[in-house]
């Protein structure tokens, strides 16, 4: 099967004055906004209707009424604000390329000053008008960062934040973390034969440790993956001398680590096959970008 286009890479909200959004960098570095959320930001949909799921078809209908076309088309044609269908995974995402969104405020901002908009428009029109203002106070941040290299420590103080709160300073005693039910499954789901004995750690295939690596631990928070396979001592041959959830913090980063379990097997537990599973896992979570070359993880 052909790799599907338009993969996302990275995602994230875009907060604005209290106003999130969904971003995704693809992987060409396409900058994309979902258009669901852009018409909600832009107020294109009622107060009652903002907490229940719409189509992104009534941004399209507004960048079409007659009226505003002369400022929204003005200088483009109209395959500029053409929807982007982009992957998550398996699941299929329809947004707008980033700065389709400064386009659309912008004209509706110069279609306030030249002609009578609806109540909606003008609505519409107020909401573009906070937007803007936002984009140029964090434009004017990002540019002094950028200028200064502030950006660069800005990320290792941010990656140091999430690694304090995940990664516990001391060796944490050893716990069971991976319930029975989880190995039991990987077996079901891959049809292969199972008894008592293989649920030792020596019977266990080591792709089991690969796959707990990709389905449990890289769902965690970026880096922190990373800093326990940095942190987690190997004996001669190069194996794990430790558990990974050994070096977890108990509130956060072990509690992160048991939900991330439970929702795994309950996707399991519902999934006929191992490929049935890959597929609802990766429509929850997404493709993570992860080397599969260490050792076999031991992660009970």
């Amino acid at each position: 099967m052909s790799k599907k286009q338009n993969q996302i890479k990275y995602e994230g909200t875009l907060e604005l004055n209290n106003i999130e959004i969904e971003c995704y960098v693809l992987e060409d570095g396409t900058r994309v906004l979902s258009g669901r959320e852009m018409q909600r930001a832009l107020n294109m949909v009622n107060t009652d209707e903002k907490s229940k799921p719409t189509s992104g078809t009534r941004l399209i209908r507004h960048l079409n009424q007659k009226s505003l076309k002369p400022f929204i088309y003005k200088g483009k044609d109209e395959g500029h604000f053409s929807p982007v269908v982009c992957h998550k995974g398996n699941a299929k995402i329809h947004g707008y390329e980033a700065t389709i969104l400064i386009d659309i405020c912008d004209a509706f901002l110069q279609a306030r000053k030249e002609i009578k908009l609806s109540a909606r428009q003008t609505i519409i029109a107020e909401q573009c008008e906070i937007i803007i203002r936002s984009f140029a106070k964090i434009g004017l941040i990002a540019l002094i960062d950028e200028a200064t290299g502030y950006q660069y420590d800005r990320e290792k103080a941010e990656l140091q934040k999430i690694l304090k709160i995940y990664i516990s300073e001391e060796l944490l005693p050893w716990e069971k973390r991976f319930p029975d039910e989880f190995y039991r499954e990987i077996f079901r789901l891959n049809k292969w034969y199972f008894t008592v004995p293989e649920m030792n750690k020596a019977a266990r295939p080591g792709i089991i440790g690969k796959w707990t690596k990709k389905y449990i631990y890289s769902v965690l928070p970026n880096g922190v993956l990373e800093a326990l396979l940095s942190k987690t001592k190997r004996n001669t041959k190069g194996k794990l001398k430790q558990k990974l959830h050994q070096h977890l913090t108990r509130d956060e980063g072990v509690e992160h680590l048991n939900k991330q379990i439970i929702s795994v097997v309950t996707l399991m537990n519902i999934s006929d096959n191992w490929k049935g599973f890959e597929k609802i896992w990766n429509k929850k979570f997404g493709q993570q970008e992860i080397s599969f070359d260490d050792d076999f993880l031991a992660p009970n």
